[in-house]
């Protein structure tokens, strides 16, 4: 359950990023955008109006102004351009490192199921030396730990081994024992 919570943050984070390099992008192209002067690269607008402006009479200032209007568009579109190409890099190194990370959290799930089939490996075979020990000396070690650790090992067990073990404990000790094994599961759903 929490690995499933885990994976559902990566995505939620990229997308963050993702809608934040989108909505600045939108920010400072819209009014490019809306001003729609698609000019191919050959022509030069404020020189042809000036051709036109001196044949209609327009006065050297506002020729100017068209002029400067021309550079300060040509400026938006060169920083829209960079800003394009930064969010294009910073999409790829995005994209780079939620792959790194979920190659990390892969491997990290892999060592993680192999430390817990170990561990659970470990468990069973000290289960299986204590349920092979004569149950008297068996008996006497489950006396010296503490109750909710040998009552651990009893669960594992075979009933039988468990049994012969426990007629061997003194009666306090197999009483805390027998009180850990049955309360394991009390607050367990029933239904």
């Amino acid at each position: 359950m929490r690995r499933r919570a885990n994976r559902g943050v990566l995505p939620i984070i990229a997308g963050m990023f993702i809608m934040s390099a989108v909505v600045r992008f939108a920010g400072d192209a819209a009014p490019v955008l809306a001003q729609d002067r698609t000019v191919p690269e050959n022509e030069q607008p404020a020189d042809m109006m000036a051709d036109t402006a001196a044949n209609e009479g327009m006065s050297p200032a506002v020729i100017d102004a068209l002029r400067e209007r021309e550079a300060r568009i040509a400026d938006r579109e060169a920083r829209l351009a960079d800003r394009m190409q930064a969010l294009a890099v910073a999409e790829a190194e995005i994209t780079e490192k939620l792959e790194a990370l979920k190659a990390a959290e892969d491997s990290l799930a892999s060592l993680l199921a192999i430390a817990s089939t170990a561990a659970e490996d470990d468990l069973g075979r000290l289960t299986q030396v204590y349920e092979n020990m004569k149950p008297q000396e068996a008996a006497a070690l489950f006396e010296t730990m503490e109750p909710v650790f040998s009552a651990g090992f009893m669960g594992r067990m075979q009933p039988e081994a468990a049994a012969a073990i426990m007629s061997n404990l003194e009666p306090q000790t197999a009483y805390l024992i027998s009180v850990v094994l049955a309360g394991r599961n009390a607050n367990a759903p029933r239904e």
